[in-house]
């Protein structure tokens, strides 16, 4: 990465820091220099008190020296600790808006990146880098380091600028000194260069290592794997698993370490040898009389401080550069765009809901994949109807409704609502003409009424009705507190565990709630028990009303209950008519389908 790249990515993450939370960072910078002031003030006026010592001088001089070095320490003391508070208060907003930074990306993104593996494992990596303390927790820990330091140099200077004046001090001295800390912080910026060089190669090769770590832990701690872990004997084994990974990792860290504890430590001799040459030329220099007793250890206490904190600004640039890196894998998850084209034109409102939709010749493929999932598809449909979806497993039957919905856009062909290609309507806009319950839906830790009306606020006679109508409501009055009962338990111990029939209801509830004019439901009945399946089939064109209905299904005896039937094969749409018809064609893959489903009633 070139010096540009590594500033203008410094400069984005200072830019991010701050937006995420100014106090914290405000608060955090001032302490630092505030720290970094704070040693300089008992070195200064300690030289003056013993020169004054030496001297002779009252002892109200001497008093006030010493009152100035403890009054102003406690002050700055005082100061440190104040912004210290409130750098902390900061730091929860500095966590909260990072974590749900994560959230508001996801809900920008578009469903084609969301179900991205590859942008879920960019996801992953990020959040997991932060974890371990890269990204923003580094980029400001080590530029609150870098203010340090950089203040304590400039302190530093200062203080040991007098000694280069003095006429007295030899020129031999005076470039021995100066000779002698810039071979020092010389030596260490190559010493610590190897060092960070080996920590990041370890860090690159072991981040499968801890996705692979994570993945095992969320397995062997999450309840809902808790059956079939011990069913079928598999916790021994993953924990096994586990404890290799954390093995091999520990094993690759510590050979690292041992490594750079041994520069470290050549480091450290250099200091030392620095700082008893810097000794050697200040009492050389008192004893000719040229130094005082004073400036001796006030030269003494800035040069070791000057030496630290050039080892420290090194190490903080370094650390600067190698988080830059995954500072710049940060912005590349957040810079993801959402390609779908989000459209202008409004949705007409029409209150007799006649909409008309057509398939005009269009395939898809999903991304990073050659194979078609759908392949020249022309349908028409209009509002009202009762579409039935059918095919066996990867036939194309939940794609279709994905790109109806607008969750991808085709890569071929084009999807019209009433003469109009999809893509020219405002997104959210057509999005708000769909009622779906997916087959792999979710319901989520709230109420059961915030769940129905997928909102925090809700119409509780609404709500009942929905209920009803989906064969949830004499469930619902057994719940403790109504439809303020909680699903589950992960936010209240009091929530309620449901079973898959009855979230397959409540989920047939929420989209009803929506009251949208597209009712597309995915395998609506696939947990139900038999009787609840009737009850659906047989109330299937009261609960549809006047809306389209779209129903994916494997048991062809619901597609008795619909208007139109699309058949699916191997990405195709390779029949399509009323049962009737499609069943008296004896070669069609929609009579093979219902001859083998029949054969399991008949025998």
């Amino acid at each position: 990465m070139k010096l540009t790249e590594h500033i203008k990515i410094y400069r984005r993450g200072m830019a991010a820091l701050w937006r995420l939370s100014r106090d914290e960072a405000a608060f955090r910078f001032l302490g630092a220099v505030v720290e970094a002031v704070t040693p300089y003030v008992p070195i200064w006026f300690s030289a003056r008190l013993i020169d004054a010592i030496a001297a002779g001088r009252p002892a109200g001089t001497l008093a006030l020296y010493a009152g100035l070095t403890v009054g102003l320490t406690f002050a700055l003391g005082l100061l440190a600790a104040w912004f210290k508070k409130r750098m902390d208060v900061g730091n929860f907003e500095f966590n909260d808006n990072l974590a749900f930074s994560y959230s508001r990306k996801a809900m920008e993104m578009s469903y084609a990146s969301i179900e991205d593996r590859d942008v879920a494992l960019r996801r992953e990596r990020v959040q997991s880098e932060s974890t371990t303390g890269y990204n923003f927790y580094t980029l400001r820990e080590c530029t609150q380091s870098a203010i340090l330091y950089l203040t304590q140099i400039a302190a530093s200077v200062s203080l040991t600028a007098s000694f280069f004046a003095l006429g007295s001090v030899a020129v031999w001295m005076k470039l021995a000194l100066a000779v002698g800390v810039a071979a020092a912080v010389a030596w260490q910026i190559v010493l610590y260069s190897l060092s960070a060089r080996q920590v990041r190669r370890l860090m690159n090769r072991v981040v499968d290592v801890n996705l692979q770590a994570g993945k095992l832990d969320e397995l062997t701690g999450d309840y809902a794997y808790g059956k079939d872990l011990r069913l079928y004997g598999m916790g021994e084994g993953l924990v096994q698993k586990e404890l290799e990974l954390s093995i091999s990792w520990t094993r690759a860290f510590n050979r690292v370490h041992l490594r750079s504890g041994l520069l470290d430590s050549l480091g450290n001799a250099a200091d030392f040898v620095l700082r008893f040459g810097v000794y050697l030329v200040l009492i050389y220099a008192s004893l000719r009389g040229e130094v005082s007793v004073g400036s001796i250890a006030q030269y003494v206490s800035c040069v070791t401080l000057l030496l630290s904190a050039a080892t420290g600004i090194v190490k903080s640039i370094t650390q600067l550069a190698v988080n830059n890196g995954y500072l710049q894998r940060w912005f590349s998850f957040f810079d993801i765009p959402n390609e779908m084209y989000q459209g202008s034109l409004t949705v007409e409102k029409r209150d007799d809901n006649e909409y008309d939709l057509e398939f005009r010749d269009v395939s898809f493929r999903y991304p990073h994949s050659d194979a078609w999932a759908l392949r020249h598809v022309n349908f028409k449909f209009k509002v009202g109807e009762k579409l039935a979806i059918v095919g066996l497993n990867g036939s194309g039957k939940t794609t279709f409704i994905k790109l109806l919905c607008r969750l991808y856009d085709p890569t071929e062909g084009e999807i019209l609502l009433n003469g109009v290609d999809i893509r020219k309507y405002d997104y959210d806009e057509y999005m708000s003409l769909f009622s779906v319950v997916f087959q792999d839906f979710r319901l989520f830790s709230v109420s059961l009424g915030q769940n129905v009306a997928a909102g925090r606020e809700y119409d509780p006679a609404r709500v009942e009705d929905c209920l009803r109508r989906a064969g949830f409501d004499r469930r619902a009055e057994t719940l403790p507190r109504g439809l303020e009962t909680p699903l589950y338990k992960d936010f209240d111990k009091d929530g309620v565990e449901i079973s898959g029939g009855e979230a397959q209801k409540i989920a047939l509830a929420r989209a009803l709630y929506r009251d949208a004019p597209f009712i597309v439901l995915d395998e609506p009945t696939a947990a139900l028990d038999p009787v609840s399946e009737y009850q659906v089939y047989s109330r299937f064109n009261a609960i549809a009303g006047d809306r389209t209905a779209v129903y994916i299904s494997h048991r062809l005896a619901s597609c008795r209950f619909c208007d139109k039937i699309a058949v699916f094969r191997e990405g195709q749409l390779v029949q399509s008519g009323v049962h009737a018809d499609l069943l008296a064609d004896t070669a069609g893959t929609y009579r093979q389908l219902w001859d083998a489903q029949a054969k399991y009633y008949t025998e």
